[in-house]
């Protein structure tokens, strides 16, 4: 199933993840002591590679942590940093490293790995204050305190590089870009695909037993199987994890996956233009790959995606984007069909970030969400009108979505529910004959669900174009055209019709 980030469309795919680190240690706890002593004659002073930080506000000791001004310590780090302040959450970035801390939480969260902490970040007197042992760590720079003159030193990776440097020795050699088989061999066994009893989708290994996919992959499924690339078959225990904004989700399968997790890109400076390396499984073609560009960087209701020219179709949902380092920069999430543009669309890193971070934090009990299944037995036709409002009101396809208006029911003198609606008539000139197939697929769903809501019912479901016309139309069937009191004509004809009791009818007219 598809779920389009400008047109609401369908596609199944799905993605798996999960990564678990060992918490890092706080700041020494006799020096914690000793700082906590000795806070009212003095402070402790920070270095970085040498210099003094120069510090708005004071380092807080809390816990046997010592906190700082977050962007005093991560400009002095050569890392770039993102403030949230709708999540009041912390972004931060050096070459391959990415840190997210948000204030008050328990658990950091490092290149996609949650990190238990001593101390939370928080706010005080306006400026936002972090641990700071983790954050130098997390960012590969080492620690040194000295209680006795009241000093933290921290020495960078640069530092380190530069001191090598002046010494004669050699520096790192930057990361050079894979190839696309490397991409591919590096995270192919990583990316699953996934089997509801809705649809196929795609996922990508995050943890021991997790998997992160779209949210529209398994909402309203009951069970889930996932398949390894090597041919196993895992059970699915259910979801722990949700962002219905950025249609993520997270998966916990039924035992552990024997697949380390993929690396979390960093989702700053993604430029438009950059190579791309997709895998996942459409129409269950699994772990199928795929080159491309990231054609264009767009928001869409505060979600982040990258549009790309790699192809994806039904079943890539929830399938990896890789970045030319083979980290993952997306989750491939929907297409705009029948264009030759290439119009494919991934949900970004970012949002994956934020979603383990939340999870984290709040770790739900593994449960499907199935879709709630209607009870009308005994219902009035007034009260059978309203729920199918509710519940299928609109009609969803590749081309947009579609309200249903009129919406009428009654039983007829053979005992028969008729339940009647209009089509808007502009949306069924233009794309009716482009979404016959999904026209079908909405009246199945909906009939399968009346006929488990009212059992024993024989039912009539009809969807009708009506229009109004200042002229007499022709070459319609008896009966399709009828002049009005108004003097106008009026066509109407049904579009969808669905009859069934023990056995199923439907037709569509385009």
């Amino acid at each position: 199933m598809n779920s389009n980030p400008f047109k609401q469309r369908i596609i199944a795919s799905v993605l798996a993840a999960g990564l678990v680190l060992a918490p890092l240690s706080a700041l020494q706890p006799g020096v914690a002591a000793a700082a906590s002593a000795s806070a009212q004659t003095s402070v402790m002073k920070v270095f970085v590679d040498g210099v003094n930080l120069a510090l708005p506000q004071a380092p807080t000791v809390k816990n046997g942590t010592t906190l700082v001004p977050m962007r005093a310590i991560f400009g002095a780090l050569r890392a770039n940093v993102t403030w949230d302040a709708q999540t009041k959450t912390i972004l931060a970035t050096k070459g391959s490293d990415y840190i997210s801390l948000k204030i008050g939480s328990a658990y950091a969260v490092k290149n996609g790995a949650s990190v238990k902490l001593q101390t939370a970040a928080q706010q005080k007197n306006g400026t936002t204050l972090v641990p700071l042992r983790f954050v130098a760590e997390a960012l590969g720079a080492e620690v040194a305190v000295d209680a006795k003159q009241r000093v933290i030193r921290i020495t960078s990776e640069q530092q380190d590089a530069e001191d090598e440097a002046a010494t004669g020795g050699g520096t790192e050699a930057a990361t050079e870009a894979l190839t696309t088989q490397e991409i591919v061999a590096m995270n192919d066994e990583k990316v699953v695909m996934i089997t509801t009893d809705k649809g196929q989708g795609s996922g990508v290994v995050v943890g021991g037993s997790l998997i992160l996919t779209n949210y529209h992959v398994v909402t309203g499924a009951s069970k889930a199987t996932v398949a390894l690339n090597d041919g196993t078959t895992l059970g699915v225990k259910g979801i722990v994890a949700v962002n219905e904004d950025a249609d993520l989700a997270i998966i916990q399968t039924e035992t552990a996956l024997s697949v380390s997790p993929v690396k979390l890109a960093s989702p700053f400076f993604v430029e438009k233009g950059s190579r791309i390396v997709t895998i996942g499984s459409p129409l269950g073609f699994q772990n199928t790959a795929a080159e491309g560009l990231i054609s264009n960087i767009t928001y869409e209701a505060g979600t982040l995606y990258y549009q790309t020219s790699a192809p994806i179709d039904h079943g890539s949902s929830g399938g990896a984007m890789f970045n030319e380092s083979g980290e993952l920069l997306g989750i491939t999430t929907s297409k705009i069909e029948g264009t030759s543009a290439d119009l494919n669309f991934a949900v970004s890193v970012r949002h994956v970030l934020a979603l383990l971070q939340e999870y984290s934090l709040n770790p739900k009990k593994a449960a499907f969400e199935p879709a709630s299944e209607l009870k009308l037995e005994g219902a009035t036709t007034e009260e059978i009108r309203k729920a199918f409002a509710d519940n299928f009101g609109s009609v969803t396809t590749l081309e947009g979505t579609t309200e249903l208006k009129n919406v009428e029911v009654k039983r007829d003198a053979s005992g028969w529910l008729v339940i009647d609606a209009v089509i808007d008539s502009s949306f069924y000139m233009l794309y009716g004959d482009k979404t016959a197939d999904d026209l079908r697929y909405w009246a199945i769903d909906a009939g399968a669900a009346l006929r488990k809501a009212l059992p024993n019912q024989t039912i009539q479901l009809s969807v009708y174009y009506q229009q109004e016309f200042n002229f007499e139309p022709r070459g319609f069937a008896s009966g399709e055209v009828t002049k009005l009191d108004n003097g106008k004509w009026q066509v109407r004809y049904p579009v969808i019709d669905l009859q069934e009791n023990d056995k199923m009818y439907v037709r569509v007219r385009t």
